[in-house]
């Protein structure tokens, strides 16, 4: 049976946070509000989503129709973000070099994130890296998302793996919860906007840097 890892994408292989705010704020503009969201003090809620984001906003503005607001405005982060999806993304250090290394010893490698597939396979294009994952499974892949398990086997069943001998890399309680709803160990990074308070999520494994990443693997992977 082929070892598997499936990533999360956003806040796990690549800081996303200041081209998803920009886009958040210019979902704002276009309805008429001024601008909510900063870089570096909202990452984190950028790294929960689109509609996380926006309510993070309504709350600051103590609107009455939160939920309109949300409705109406997630499309429009959508096209805002498609349209400017990496000027400030980047890929975490020593990422991509894990997945090679994943790649080498014939670990199979996916994705299985709440991002929109679209927007997800648009951004892996952009970073020049779609081939090196064998699956990817995003927010509208199949009727349910993360922290359902559904998701997370189809991504590893399309990346050629089994379910028994794989785990899932990520960076929030989402992640977290998925792993547990698929019975498979999680590995939680802790270069995030939260730090090592992850590690309060009790994960099998914490990542403070890919660097290191092989011991991991070693861990849950043996």
């Amino acid at each position: 049976m082929t070892r598997t890892v499936i990533f999360d994408l956003d806040g796990t292989l690549a800081d996303t946070s200041g081209d998803l705010i920009a886009a958040a704020n210019m979902a704002l503009s276009e309805m008429g509000f001024a601008p909510q969201l900063n870089r570096g003090q909202d990452d984190a809620t950028a790294f929960r989503g689109g509609r996380a984001m926006l309510r993070l906003a309504a709350e600051r503005m103590a609107l009455a129709e939160a939920e309109a607001m949300i409705e109406r405005g997630y499309p429009l982060l959508l096209d805002a973000y498609g349209r400017d999806i990496d000027r400030h993304t980047s890929l975490y250090p020593g990422a991509m070099a894990a997945v090679g290394r994943l790649r080498a010893a014939g670990v199979a490698v996916g994705i299985c994130t709440n991002k929109p597939e679209g927007l997800a396979i648009q951004l892996l294009d952009r970073l020049g890296i779609s081939d090196q994952f064998a699956s990817l499974i995003g927010a509208d892949t199949l009727p349910t998302r993360k922290p359902d398990a559904a998701p997370y086997r189809a991504a590893v069943d399309a990346a050629g793996g089994a379910l028994e001998r794989s785990f899932l890399v990520g960076d929030t309680e989402t992640d977290r919860k998925t792993a547990r709803a698929a019975g498979v160990p999680c590995a939680l990074v802790t270069f995030g906007p939260t730090g090592r308070a992850v590690a309060e999520l009790e994960p099998e494994a914490l990542v403070d840097h890919f660097d290191a990443f092989d011991t991991v693997v070693a861990q849950l992977l043996p």
